[in-house]
């Protein structure tokens, strides 16, 4: 018996319906629920939808597409009493190009056709709030960094959370309070690229639905308060060969790591189209808070771009740290990815290395260093990836669509920003932000 057929019979255990999960060019979770006996069929033929109103999809000539169950993901989904599983588009019985998990998959074989497995552990932030009808949020905490004591409710809501992750495959390993106040994280073990991001889409799910539980708001927007720490998400990457960390050198990284850190820091400015793909991004990549904005990197630095931390045996890494949980986790992890690679093949030596406060630094001795600067909007970032081919080339055909889309989702902004007399250059929250992404 096939591996789909033996969990067929699930319906015994109470269970019903099966939701079927994919994202659109966003990152947010899509899909469709169907009787739970229909799962055998979901992973062997594929159950058809229609696509055309997905954002990111081609449109009205994606109205028929197929979606086939990747049964290694198939999960329960205890507090719903429900199944659930992710998968792949296929439009003409070929992998549909817009599909973000297709798209990440085609990656990471071109890096298995250099010997190469990722493995990718992140940390994405989150924000609790009170909510009243109104955009005016209301902190449930006041809690601050590593805070166990004045958390109210927050301590038992990130425990609760913690004991479900595992249901749907994730294993927690810390939680704390972070900077902010009301803001959170729970960190979770690194897996294969494609289990990561298939794991960051589920963490948000689940975090989400318990804080909605106890009558809260969970957001994992870049920044939605003016003057408040942003949400981040630093990865942790590292590639292995034939089963060994292939990051390990004989005194600290190895030259593979270096040229493929290298690589994304070469590639940074148009990266940040992908890993930092909304409006309100840009307003948490500026210089006073964590988030890095100047293209360095350096071992204890975590003023840096990219951080070396400090390993003992198979944990050598680097931690990249200007993603943020907005991105769409398939396309973001495909253009680092690819970025890396690009310096691997090409021996690319790192640069503008730092272990001071590149904040504190003129802006001359940066520009000694050779310390260049992230965009300071969407608009600059689709720009920077607009002139990079390898960036591109993460995206495949789904290349223009991604950049007609945050086009215009930039001149919407621009608009609005125009309609209300505001500067272009503001770095205030603004409600057209909040009503885009604060669900995000």
């Amino acid at each position: 018996m096939n591996e789909s057929a033996k969990l067929v019979g699930v319906e015994t255990k109470g269970l019903r319906f099966l939701q079927l999960i994919f994202v659109d060019i966003n990152g947010t979770p899509k899909g469709m629920e169907v009787p739970i006996v229909r799962y055998e069929e979901a992973v062997e033929e594929g159950i058809s939808f229609d696509g055309s109103s997905v954002p990111g999809f081609q449109g009205i000539e994606d109205s028929d597409l197929i979606f086939k169950a990747d049964p290694g993901t198939y999960a329960e989904v205890p507090w719903e009493g429900v199944a659930r599983v992710y998968g792949y588009i296929y439009k003409d019985g070929k992998p549909y190009w817009a599909d973000p998990r297709g798209i990440l998959k085609k990656t990471l074989e071109k890096l298995e056709k250099e010997g190469f497995k990722a493995y990718i552990g992140p940390e994405p932030e989150f924000y609790l709030f009170k909510k009243n009808g109104t955009w005016e949020l209301h902190l449930p905490d006041s809690g601050g960094y590593f805070d166990i004591v004045t958390l109210d409710r927050a301590r038992e809501l990130r425990r609760e959370i913690a004991l479900y992750m595992p249901s749907l495959g994730l294993v927690p390993e810390v939680l704390h309070h972070e900077v902010g106040r009301a803001q959170q994280e729970i960190d979770f073990r690194y897996d294969e690229a494609l289990r990561t991001a298939d794991n960051v889409v589920s963490f948000k799910y689940i975090v989400k639905s318990i804080a909605e539980m106890h009558g809260l708001h969970a957001t994992f927007m870049p920044k939605p308060l003016y003057g408040f720490p942003g949400n981040g998400m630093h990865l942790h990457i590292s590639l292995w060969k034939d089963g060994k960390n292939a990051f390990i050198g004989e005194d600290g990284l190895s030259e593979t790591a270096l040229h493929f850190m290298a690589g994304i820091l070469k590639h940074a400015k148009a990266l940040t189209a992908l890993t930092n793909p909304t409006v309100n991004s840009y307003k948490r990549l500026v210089p006073g808070y964590e988030a890095p904005v100047y293209i360095s990197w350096g071992y204890r630095n975590r003023s840096a771009l990219i951080r070396i931390p400090a390993f003992r045996g198979d944990g050598a890494r680097i931690e990249y740290r200007c993603p943020d949980p907005g991105a769409n986790p398939y396309l973001a992890f495909s253009a680092v990815l690819l970025a890396g690679l690009d310096g691997i093949k090409k021996r690319l030596e790192p640069e503008a290395y730092v272990e001071t406060n590149v904040y504190e630094m003129s802006e001359e001795a940066r520009a000694k260093l050779g310390i260049e600067t992230l965009p300071g909007s969407l608009g600059e970032a689709l720009e920077e990836l607009k002139k990079d081919k390898v960036v591109r080339t993460a995206l495949g055909d789904a290349y223009e669509n991604f950049v007609t889309y945050k086009t215009g989702e930039w001149d919407e902004y621009v608009s609005y920003l125009e309609a209300n007399k505001l500067p272009l250059e503001t770095k205030k929250v603004t409600e057209w932000e909040l009503e885009r992404y604060f669900y995000i």
